[in-house]
C-alpha cells in the first residue's frame, strides 16, 4: 500500500498532477498496489481527478480522522473530534486574527467573512481558489459546531500573524484530547488524539490484510513526520520540512520534480529495496 501526501507532495506548486505522476499512479494501481490520497484536506478537498481516479479505491482525509471507500462512499472508520474540544479549540484561536474552519462529515466550513480577505489567512495564492472553491461559507463556525452538536473531523486556523499564531499554540497544547499539527508554517490543524496519518495507514492496512512493513508513504509537512515514522517506508520530499527528512528513509526529489512517482517507480515498480 502507499499513502500519498497532497499538496507539496503528490501535486505541484499550481496543485496540478503532472502526467508522468499520473502514468506512474496507474502503473501501480495495475500492479495490485493499494494507492490512496493521505491528506489533511476534507474528502470534498481531494481533487475530483484524484477522488474519481480508476482503482484508487481509498482516501485517508483530515490527518487520519476519516477513512473512506470512494467506491461506495461509505465511512471505513473515524476518529472524531468532540463538540465540546472543538468549542474550546475555536474559542482560544478566535481570540487572534485567524481564519476558522471546520469539517463535519469530509465537508469544511469556513467563516464568511475572513473568506472574502482569504489572501491575509492563506500565504498560498494556489490555495486561494481551493478554498473558495471547497468550503462553504458560515457566519460563525463556533454556532455551527454547537448547533451540530456531534463529532467533527477537524478544525484548523489560518493565522495572520505568526506570533499570534505561536501564543494560540501554546494555549492549545494546554487542552487535553488534542493533537496539533501545523503542515503550513501559519495554520494550526487541530485533531482528536492520537490522530494522524500514520496510524490511519497502518488500521487501513490491517483492514485489507497488508503489513505495516508493506506500506510506503510519501510526505512534506509537518501532519506526515509521524506517517513517515509508523508505516514501513517513508519517503520525503526534497521541499520537505527538515523533521519529516529526518523522519524518512530516503528522500526524493521536490514536488515540483514529481519526487512521489520517482519514489514510486524506484521502489514500488523497480523491485528497489524497502531498506
Amino acid at each position: 500500500m502507499i499513502g500519498l501526501d497532497l499538496d507539496g507532495t503528490l501535486l505541484t506548486d499550481k496543485k496540478e498532477i503532472l502526467p508522468y505522476t499520473r502514468e506512474v499512479l496507474r502503473k501501480a494501481i495495475d500492479r495490485g498496489i493499494i494507492v490512496l490520497v493521505a491528506t489533511g484536506r476534507p474528502w470534498t478537498g481531494i481533487p475530483e481527478e484524484l477522488r474519481d481516479f480508476p482503482g484508487m479505491r481509498y482516501a485517508l482525509t483530515a490527518n487520519g480522522a476519516r477513512i473512506m471507500d470512494n467506491d461506495t462512499g461509505t465511512v471505513l472508520a473515524e476518529r472524531l473530534l468532540s463538540p465540546e474540544l472543538a468549542a474550546r479549540a475555536l474559542k482560544i484561536c478566535g481570540k487572534y486574527d485567524a481564519l476558522q474552519e471546520v469539517y463535519f462529515d469530509g465537508q469544511g466550513y469556513a467563516e464568511a467573512e475572513k473568506m472574502k480577505h482569504i489572501e491575509r489567512y492563506h500565504k498560498n495564492p494556489n490555495m486561494w481558489e481551493y478554498m473558495k472553491k471547497t468550503r462553504i461559507p458560515v457566519e460563525d463556525v463556533a454556532e455551527l459546531v454547537e448547533k451540530e452538536n456531534r463529532g467533527l473531523d477537524k478544525t484548523q486556523a489560518l493565522f495572520a500573524d505568526m506570533g499570534e499564531r505561536q501564543r494560540a499554540w501554546e494555549e492549545l497544547e494546554k487542552v487535553d484530547g488534542l493533537a496539533l499539527v501545523g503542515s503550513l508554517k501559519y495554520n494550526i490543524e487541530i485533531n482528536a488524539a492520537g490522530v494522524n496519518k500514520g496510524t490511519g495507514l497502518v488500521a487501513l492496512g490491517r483492514m485489507l490484510g497488508i503489513r505495516r512493513e508493506e506500506i510506503m508513504a510519501c510526505g512534506d509537512g509537518d501532519n506526515d513526520t509521524v506517517m513517515l515514522r509508523e508505516v514501513g517506508f517513508g519517503v520525503a520530499m526534497a521541499n520537505a520540512e527538515e523533521q519529516v527528512k529526518e523522519a524518512a528513509d530516503y528522500i526524493t526529489e521536490s514536488n515540483e520534480a514529481e519526487g512521489a512517482a520517482k519514489a514510486i517507480e524506484k521502489f514500488a515498480l523497480e523491485g528497489g529495496s524497502l531498506k
